[in-house]
């Protein structure tokens, strides 16, 4: 990898990371004490616009930044995984289409199968940290289930945003970096 390449990548990463941080912070209390937030728009985004690794590391980086600053500071270590599980189902949707992602359908089911991903995760980490807390797992599997509502407003949010916001910003990024100018 050449010196421009390699500091693109970090930039590109930074910038990543530090928009899903302001996309986390971007949230609507639930009932259930979750939040929706923009921050899994980001992460999208940022796998589609940067790739996959880079792309999850960004949006993994963004997601522990924030549980650091907010408080939640336990959980930051699972959002760090989560954000590669949740890419890696946006990655493997982008490789079924032979990374062509050339019409808003193929962004729609690209952000679907992410959001399936994100509320199979969501569930899992819930329900385990019921068990942990020594409920039954009838108990922990019901209990995880009534904190979905936000994953599920987080799920559409994210597929609506990406799909409005996706070519514009791919078609401006191509515009500035394909300039010689710095």
């Amino acid at each position: 990898m050449n010196q421009k390449s390699s500091t693109n990548s970090i930039v590109f990463i930074g910038l990543f990371a530090a928009l899903t941080v302001l996309g986390t912070m971007i949230k609507i209390p639930m009932p259930t004490g979750a939040f929706a937030h923009l921050g899994n728009s980001v992460l999208l985004l940022a796998v589609l616009l940067i790739g996959y690794k880079k792309g999850a590391l960004a949006g993994g980086l963004g997601f522990a930044i924030f549980d650091v600053l907010n408080g939640f500071a336990a959980e930051a270590p699972y959002f760090i995984l989560e954000s590669f599980i949740v890419g890696g189902a946006a990655a493997l949707a982008i490789l079924f289409f032979r990374q062509n992602i050339d019409t808003i359908w193929k962004v729609v089911v690209v952000a679907i199968a992410t959001g399936i991903a994100k509320i199979v995760m969501t569930q899992l980490k819930n329900t385990v940290m019921g068990l942990l807390a020594g409920a039954d797992f009838n108990v922990a599997f019901a209990s995880a289930l009534s904190k979905l509502p936000a994953t599920l407003i987080n799920v559409v949010t994210t597929i609506i945003i990406v799909t409005l916001v996706y070519f514009p910003l791919k078609k401006a990024m191509t515009i500035i970096f394909s300039k010689q100018s710095f």
